[in-house]
């Protein structure tokens, strides 16, 4: 166990102790602790109420806090509105509720709660219960619970939390001379930055003097104080159960003992608190951050972090990052696709389809069995235009341009990370430190116990034996779940390969689908339907797997919150990243590679024969695939995040604009919304991550992806932000100086992306063919692409069918069909086989692929290594920081060095301070 655990644990234990012997440290709870009748209903008034507090035990700046505001409180004309105890002084930090229900249950539920709040006294909480006939519905009890001075400092000093020691007196960066043209965007400065600076240090409770502590009331922030009781609750036992000592709030949770536990928000989204104590933060975050028509506007990060803490303010740092790089992106990319729209009438390939004196008089073999029949090149000129939109010179541009692209925006958000350490006090931060300590299910679960070698402590652990198994049943059961979408893949192929012929009679025979037979060929209705279908798929096995993978990770118990989060994330990422993409693999890099030709057809389980492209090419199906899938999950998440927690918290709503503030209490508002999980951020990055995915995966497809992505993700910013600031109750604070795995994850990505992009340009467009055709086959200067299409299509005669194959009909008595491959033709001595061509496009294939990924990967790492993580400016803030702040901390240990001198010990003190100062020559010196 970790020094910070073990201190933890021991102030609890200290804390318990004492309060056996004597009264906790604070003002006196105004309701008995773990008592079903709260105190509300003995009758107290507003005076008796407040007199409770004694005055011995209020000091210094609190007591005369406490003095101002007893004479102009009144209980019978406080709002429920407010975040106040009774008292009107102390603030309330959480909020536990639960139901007083009476099954066979209840007087089990009843003793684990009166053992557990009695142990939140212990450790120094103080505790104010709101009976239930003071409830809107009459049915729940609301325990208010409230950390005093002497606990705050107790456990900041656990926590490592950094606090103010003096103001910054680094000068500000020079001014942009673009902020004039930028002003538009920008925030009022108050709202940007709601703190002044400071250099700040950790704190300890022996040095209290040293901080700039104007007001005990004030000092820690909401979100620290609701991070340091979570804290508490997370570890306080509450009994033993089975002979297994039982703790945390989230087994009380699960069992039913709490219904809820949350800390306030600080006033209703709608308006601002009538407390002037309070300060709004919420109001001003939804008036200046999440109404969508802010839209433009940039991020308040500070506030943002200041009310939600470090965790959520990096992920919004990181999505309006990435929202920024991906203009640049969609600027680049609608200009290629702008390309190719003007182009489309210039292309060769598609005029020559078109002409019915080229594409109208060759015959193409039929595109299935028996069913189908013979059909003309020129039906499918539509497609062919349509096609050239992404299958063009441009492609191959946009593909290098994003590889890099990845590499500028992967790198400069080391960058802007690297400042929001330093800003956000994140510098020291350690991984370790991020959940302290092991996670309460890890110890309670692991009865087993061996030495740290580290720190020769007593610690809990699992034994090997017992993680072999939990990892053999968590492997084989992502295993069979991964199996599972290649098999619902399969499926959709099969669906492909069997409705196809279906699409192919409808068409002809329906004489209404005629008029846009051209449009709607039988290759893109199938396209279409089977990727909608697969959408359908991923998201029913996405709704599935999510609790599956859940269930795995909690059986496996990992040591801390970390390893636990990293352990989900993989798995997710896992499941996710083979249920979006392997239906897009299929189409770039499979469909139309393993056909056969006519006569000698290749067939999936000797039934279905496989999937030709179209004769433009695969590049549309795949561009549709893309489409469907993106712009689906993009939608489907935007319903799942907005509409349904409005719909679910529409109830309540309605319950808070019926009642008088003073009958609707600030902690029932909050009751009534909606949960912000523990796993809340990670499926946001994980949204997030898969559509990187996609606008790097396969974007030389797609040039429009990246600007959908930008579409999306300026919804997306102001979704998430509505979201979390009025449909959701307000999340625990926690810390995070990085967006953790997901920096590898979107690494890994990056370089695959170079060698996908790569294959799809050379095998997946046509791109290759035509270049080959043009310096090597070509035999017209003056229009070097004339006969493209001819030179790409073989010829087969249609006496060599087996009956397999042979169409049932063949009116017009053709001899011989066309179809998409470089063989030989029926009357050449190696008839059928393979042209010098075929071996030709190949070798400039596999040429391309290596010479592209190598200047690609080339360019990548040389402009990682260009650009430093760390910004020059940030390194000599940080140094700057680290001198004074150690100067600060030496200037004050030698004022109580004298102090000690003059009291007397001279001869101690006096090496002491010696040594103290030589520190100090030593300090500046470096």
């Amino acid at each position: 166990m970790s020094r910070l655990g073990r201190r933890a644990n021991e102030t609890l234990i200290e804390m318990a102790l004492s309060a056996d012997g004597e009264e906790c440290n604070g003002p006196e709870t105004i309701s008995t602790a773990g008592s079903e009748i709260p105190s509300s209903s003995e009758g107290l008034n507003s005076t008796e109420t407040t007199l409770l507090i004694p005055e011995h035990q209020v000091s210094g700046r609190k007591y005369n806090l406490f003095l101002k505001r007893r004479l102009r409180i009144d209980k019978r004309h406080q709002s429920k509105d407010s975040i106040f105890f009774r008292d009107g002084v102390r603030r309330i930090d959480f909020v536990l509720s639960y139901v007083d229900d009476l099954n066979k249950e209840w007087e089990k539920k009843l003793e684990r709660r009166k053992e557990f709040e009695s142990n939140l006294q212990k450790a120094g909480l103080e505790l104010e219960t709101e009976d239930k006939k003071e409830s809107e519905d009459g049915k729940i009890f609301f325990v208010k619970i409230h950390a005093p001075w002497e606990v705050l400092i107790t456990y900041a000093e656990v926590l490592n939390i950094k606090v103010p020691i003096r103001e910054n007196d680094i000068p500000p960066m020079v001014e942009n001379p673009l902020d004039c043209v930028l002003f538009p965007l920008r925030l009022p400065e108050k709202v940007m930055h709601p703190e002044p600076d400071y250099f700040t240090a950790p704190f300890s409770k022996d040095k209290q003097e040293l901080y700039l502590i104007n007001d005990e009331s004030t000092f820690f922030s909401p979100s620290m104080r609701n991070r340091i009781v979570n804290y508490i609750l997370t570890r306080c036992p509450y009994g033993t159960e089975e002979g297994k000592k039982k703790f945390g709030i989230k087994r009380l949770l699960n069992n039913g003992t709490y219904t809820a536990a949350y800390p306030l928000h600080d006033c209703q989204y709608w308006k601002k608190a009538s407390d002037p104590n309070c300060d709004s933060e919420r109001y001003t975050l939804y008036m200046e951050w999440a109404r969508f028509l802010r839209f433009y506007k940039e991020q308040p990060l500070d506030l943002i972090r200041k009310y939600y803490g470090e965790k959520i303010g990096i992920y919004f740092a990181w999505l309006g990052f990435y929202t920024e790089m991906l203009f640049l992106a969609a600027v680049v990319g609608l200009i290629c696709f702008l390309y190719g729209l003007f182009t489309m009438d210039e292309n060769m390939s598609s005029k020559e389809i078109c002409d019915p004196a080229i594409g109208g008089e060759i015959i193409m073999c039929p595109l299935c069995d028996r069913d189908c029949e013979y059909w003309r090149l020129n039906t499918t000129c539509e497609s062919s235009q349509y096609s050239h939109l992404f299958d063009n010179v441009a492609t191959l541009f946009f593909a290098i341009f994003m590889g890099i692209w990845v590499t500028l925006f992967l790198e400069f958000w080391k960058r802007r990370q690297a400042r929001l350490k330093y800003e956000w006090d994140l510098v020291d931060f350690e991984e370790e430190q991020q959940q302290l300590q092991l996670r309460p299910e890890y110890e309670a679960k692991c009865t087993q116990k061996k030495k740290n070698p580290v720190t020769q402590e007593m610690e809990p652990y699992l034994p090997l034996t017992s993680q072999a198994v939990r990892f053999c049943i968590s492997g084989a059961t992502v295993l069979f779940w991964v199996s599972l979408i290649i098999a619902s893949m399969i499926a959709v192929i099969v669906y492909r390969l069997a409705v196809y012929a279906a699409f192919a009679s409808l068409m002809e025979n329906t004489q209404t689908l005629q008029p846009i037979s051209g449009l709607l060929t039988p290759q893109l209705a199938t396209s279409v339907t089977a990727s909608c279908l697969n959408f359908v798929i991923i998201m029913v096995l996405n709704f599935f797997y999510e609790r599956i993978a859940i269930w795995i990770t909690d059986m496996e118990i990992p040591r801390t919150h970390m390893e636990y989060e990293n352990r989900l994330t993989m798995k997710m990422f896992l499941f996710q990243f083979v249920n979006y993409y392997s239906s897009c693999f299929y189409v770039a890099f499979f469909k139309g590679k393993f056909v056969g030709y006519p006569g000698a057809y290749t067939y999936m389980f000797n039934r279905w024969r496989n999937e030709e492209c179209d004769p433009a090419g695969c590049l549309i199906e795949l561009t549709t695939q893309l489409t469907i899938v993106m712009a689906g999950k993009q939608i489907w998440g935007n319903i799942q995040e907005a509409i349904v927690p409005w719909i679910c918290n529409w109830w309540g709503r309605r319950k808070a604009r019926n009642n008088p503030e003073n009958l609707y209490s600030r902690w029932e508002q909050d009751h009534d919304l909606q949960t912000f999980g523990a796993l809340g951020l990670f499926y946001e990055y994980l949204e997030m991550v898969i559509q990187f995915g996609f606008i790097t995966l396969f974007v030389a497809s797609f040039p429009l992806a990246p600007l959908l992505a930008l579409m999306n993700n300026i919804l997306e910013i102001r979704v998430d932000s509505w979201k979390l600031t009025t449909q959701f109750r307000r999340p625990v604070a926690a810390k995070a100086h990085s967006i953790g795995v997901w920096q590898e994850i979107l690494n890994g990505m990056a370089i695959l992306s170079v060698v996908t992009n790569a294959f799809i340009v050379a095998f997946t467009s046509d791109m290759i063919p035509r270049l080959v055709y043009y310096y090597a086959y070509s035999e017209s200067e003056d229009s070097p692409m004339s006969g493209y299409i001819n030179n790409s299509l073989s010829v087969f005669q249609i006496s060599d069918f087996p009956l397999r194959n042979e169409p049932k009909e063949n009116p017009e008595n053709f001899v011989i069909c066309r179809y998409r491959d470089y063989r030989y033709p029926p009357d050449h001595e190696r008839k059928y086989l393979h042209t010098m061509q075929f071996w030709h496009i190949l070798a400039a294939k596999l040429a391309f692929i290596i010479i592209m990924e190598h200047v690609v990967f080339i360019v990548k790492f040389f402009v990682a290594w260009m650009i430093p993580d760390v910004p020059a400016d940030v390194k000599a803030k940080i140094k700057r920081e680290k001198y004074l702040t150690q100067k600060i901390l030496h200037e004050y240990e030698l004022e109580k060095l004298k102090e000690r001198l003059c009291q007397g010990d001279k001869r101690t003190t006096e090496k002491e301070f010696i040594a103290t100062e030589g520190r100090m020559e030593l300090s500046r010196a470096m």
